[in-house]
């Protein structure tokens, strides 16, 4: 098991934004988040990667506390949004500046963006612009592979399919799918999107106002019950 939550609560004023009693992560598990606005996915993932603390309870990674442990930095990478770019760096400068905090030498970093030649498709190397002036699905694409080049064992990711085309999004479901079976990569993936949820995640949590109303592994009826669910 690489994660377990227990009695976890965020708690701003008199609104609870999460209470998840207990949920259990696998090693090797692609877990699908879904939620309408305000469900709390956002506010877990901060939770999950020590950004924000809980009002109550506890986030073990490995069996040890995230807030009281560094251990799980380690082998955790995310990304959640634009503000965890370096966005007055250049793509280049800032996967160099990410490898060499993984001891990955220039050469290691050049070879491994090869590898994403086709997810960036020709619209993130060699530009000569800085991060803040490419489009939100550009710094997308920036974000997760930098998140990847890490390794990681864990990755945690918060609407990684918004803002991209549809082509991208297929190459990136391809990518997470060749990850998972080569090494077991453990992924959290919260979507508005049920159709590349269900498509990439063999897991899906459905969150309301902070709470787990269903949790259940997929199959074919999967997007069905979703769509039902969230026509109501």
């Amino acid at each position: 098991m690489i994660l377990e939550i227990n009695k976890l609560k965020k708690i701003y004023g008199d609104k609870t934004v999460v209470n998840i009693q207990n949920l259990q992560i696998q090693q090797g598990e692609t877990v699908g988040l879904v939620g309408n606005n305000g469900a709390g996915k956002t506010t877990f993932f901060r939770m999950l990667l020590d950004l924000i603390r809980p009002s109550e309870g506890e986030i073990l990674s490995k069996s040890e506390n995230v807030i009281s442990s560094d251990q799980w930095k380690n082998y955790t990478a995310s990304y959640l949004d634009e503000g965890f770019l370096i966005d007055y760096l250049t793509p280049e400068e800032y996967f160099t500046f990410v490898g060499s905090l993984h001891d990955l030498s220039i050469a290691d970093v050049q070879s491994y963006l090869i590898k994403y030649n086709e997810f960036f498709n020709g619209e993130i190397l060699n530009s000569g612009k800085y991060i803040r002036d490419f489009s939100k699905g550009n710094q997308n694409k920036v974000g997760i592979a930098a998140a990847l080049m890490q390794n990681p064992e864990l990755l945690v990711l918060d609407e990684p399919f918004a803002n991209l085309d549809p082509t991208t999004q297929i190459r990136l479901k391809t990518i997470l799918k060749a990850l998972k079976g080569e090494r077991r990569m453990t992924t959290f993936i919260s979507s508005h999107d049920l159709n590349h949820v269900t498509d990439v995640c063999d897991r899906i949590i459905l969150l309301e106002k902070g709470l787990i109303i269903k949790d259940f592994h997929t199959d074919e009826n999967s997007l069905k019950e979703l769509e039902e669910y969230f026509s109501e």
